[in-house]
């Protein structure tokens, strides 16, 4: 099965426009029930969008916390994985347990194809505000991130380093640009769509496709190439993935631009058809508790939405940041997709 994306646009619009709401679910913790029935199942299919070794290290997390039950982490860029949940539920194949990805579409639309589980983990219920976990209780904000420009300071003396989103139009920076796709990320298509609606427009895109940009796929491969030297700015990326090669002594730097930052909301829900629904649920509540959120945070860079979480030190906090948002609803992929290609040649 192949949705395209302006069917996913229309679902989301008549979502929005038409559909009542039901009740959500009451409150769930993890009970000793819970777990004895998680720990019969003996393992849980996380689908992930989130980078591979902070993926990992959350499975292991919750795996030393519940012995018995395994975490299989299949991660992928985000419209990979909305891709191959398409396929598979359009074959009645249902392998994944739990998904999150960084395209808050994709929820909009498994939701109106009924292939979500209502389930509100006790920390959702407590902690996270109307604007962040879904009305039904369907899905949640497992995380969020922003999509920022960053340089390789040895590469880059700080007073030559760009400042803005304009600054990267500047002759100088012509072949020395890398660049995630909007085709491949979900935070790339996110981004793409708030710097397209923001005063800086599609012409600035258009123009930045004009520098001879080093193209890649996934949001957290820019500052990966950074960290190798084989560019010295990206114009996007992950900026949790800055802050672990940062925090690990490469020389790489985030920049806020003055124009603003996209930020990324990244959703996370589990499956109607899961095939280890208890497991589930115990996972489900997991990605929200104190610890895991933390864990994100401080291994991760990933910014969250529980008020107990603690930022590191020397990271810049959101509320000094001016950030560019986006509208799920009034997300065009289409459209985006299409200037994109003529504009970078992808």
């Amino acid at each position: 099965m192949s949705v395209k994306p302006a069917a996913i646009l229309a679902i989301a619009a008549a979502l929005v426009t038409g559909a009542a709401h039901s009740q959500a679910p009451a409150a769930y913790d993890a009970t000793p029930q819970l777990v004895a029935a998680a720990q019969k199942e003996g393992k849980v299919v996380w689908y992930s969008a989130t980078d591979v070794q902070v993926a990992e290290k959350l499975a292991r997390a919750f795996e030393a916390k519940y012995p018995g039950v395994k975490v299989q982490v299949e991660r992928s860029g985000a419209e990979r994985i909305f891709q191959r949940i398409n396929q598979e539920y359009g074959s009645k194949i249902h392998a994944a347990d739990v998904v999150e990805t960084s395209d808050a579409v994709h929820f909009i639309y498994f939701k109106k194809q009924g292939w979500l589980t209502p389930a509100v983990p006790v920390d959702v219920a407590k902690h996270w505000g109307k604007d962040y976990k879904d009305a039904d209780g369907q899905y949640a904000a497992y995380r969020a991130h922003l999509s920022v420009i960053a340089y390789n300071t040895k590469l880059v003396p700080k007073e030559q380093a760009p400042k803005s989103h304009a600054d990267l139009l500047d002759p100088k920076w012509n072949s020395k640009i890398v660049k995630a796709h909007p085709g491949y990320s979900g935070t790339i298509m996110t981004g793409t769509q708030a710097l397209s609606q923001s005063p800086l427009g599609w012409k600035y895109l258009e123009q930045l496709g004009k520098q001879k940009i080093m193209q890649v796929q996934s949001s957290t491969e820019p500052p990966k190439k950074l960290a190798a030297g084989e560019r010295p700015v990206m114009a996007d990326g992950n900026e949790y993935n800055v802050f672990i090669l940062k925090e690990s002594g490469v020389p790489i730097e985030p920049v806020y631009a003055a124009e603003g930052t996209p930020i990324v909301v990244g959703n996370a829900a589990i499956m109607k058809n899961a095939p280890n629904p208890n497991a589930a649920r115990l996972f489900y509540h997991f990605m929200f508790t104190r610890d895991a959120q933390q864990l994100n945070s401080d291994v991760g860079g990933l910014r969250s939405f529980h008020p107990e979480v603690k930022e590191k030190a020397g990271r810049t906090p959101l509320s000094q940041i001016k950030l560019l948002n986006s509208d799920p609803n009034k997300l065009d992929p289409d459209n985006i997709k299409k200037k994109y290609e003529e504009y970078f040649g992808t």
